[in-house]
């Protein structure tokens, strides 16, 4: 592959043809706050914290590092006033959600973050999707998946082939920001396992 020089945050950067911002800028050490990486899956874009500030032929942009390729000559800003402002805003409608996240609560103090700024919509869930691409990606089992659309949407378990594969597994739980899926799986378990279970039993 063949290189490509850029400037991150006043450094010159040499990074890889088709790397992405966020793999050039841990190259070199810089950090980027995300909630919905993961280096064994591919990219995401959903939490929108690892968004950067570029520059190219005069015009500048905010862009989310973790997607966005690297480009010659690109000059890339990964800390501002704005990009703060935006990155604090972001995690105060997240704590929204999920207010006891340990791990959002720790950026949330990094970005001086009012937890309570926005109403409480404790879904305990930030979309963030790392479960479920976990399981699709690297599992190759789809045992959890979004089900309904927009403020709706939410991470279920599937009853049929979590109740054959999620206990000898559980690799996704700690992955989780909030600490959602595993209440869910606890959940789902009670529920639906057993019946799963049964029915699968008579069948064969």
């Amino acid at each position: 592959m063949s290189e490509i020089r850029l400037q991150i945050d006043g450094k010159e950067v040499i990074a890889r043809e088709g790397m992405t911002l966020l793999e050039a800028t841990q190259r070199i050490g810089i950090s980027i706050p995300t909630l919905c990486y993961h280096e064994k899956l591919e990219p995401f874009g959903g939490c929108r914290l690892c968004l950067v500030e570029i520059e190219s032929g005069g015009n500048t942009k905010l862009v989310v590092s973790c997607v966005y390729p690297v480009e010659e000559n690109l000059v890339v800003r990964t800390q501002s006033e704005k990009i703060d402002r935006i990155r604090k805003t972001i995690l105060e409608l997240l704590l929204a959600h999920a207010p006891d996240s340990p791990e959002l609560q720790d950026l949330a103090q990094e970005y001086d973050a009012d937890k309570d700024r926005f109403e409480k919509e404790a879904s305990f869930c930030i979309h963030c999707g790392l479960c479920v691409r976990y399981c699709a990606e690297v599992k190759k089992l789809n045992a959890v998946g979004f089900v309904d659309r927009g403020i709706k949407k939410e991470i279920s378990f599937i009853p049929e082939i979590a109740a054959k594969e999620c206990s000898r597994c559980m690799e996704c739980f700690p992955l989780c920001p909030t600490s959602y899926l595993q209440a869910a799986y606890v959940l789902i378990e009670a529920l639906a396992f057993s019946g799963a279970s049964s029915g699968t039993k008579s069948k064969e």
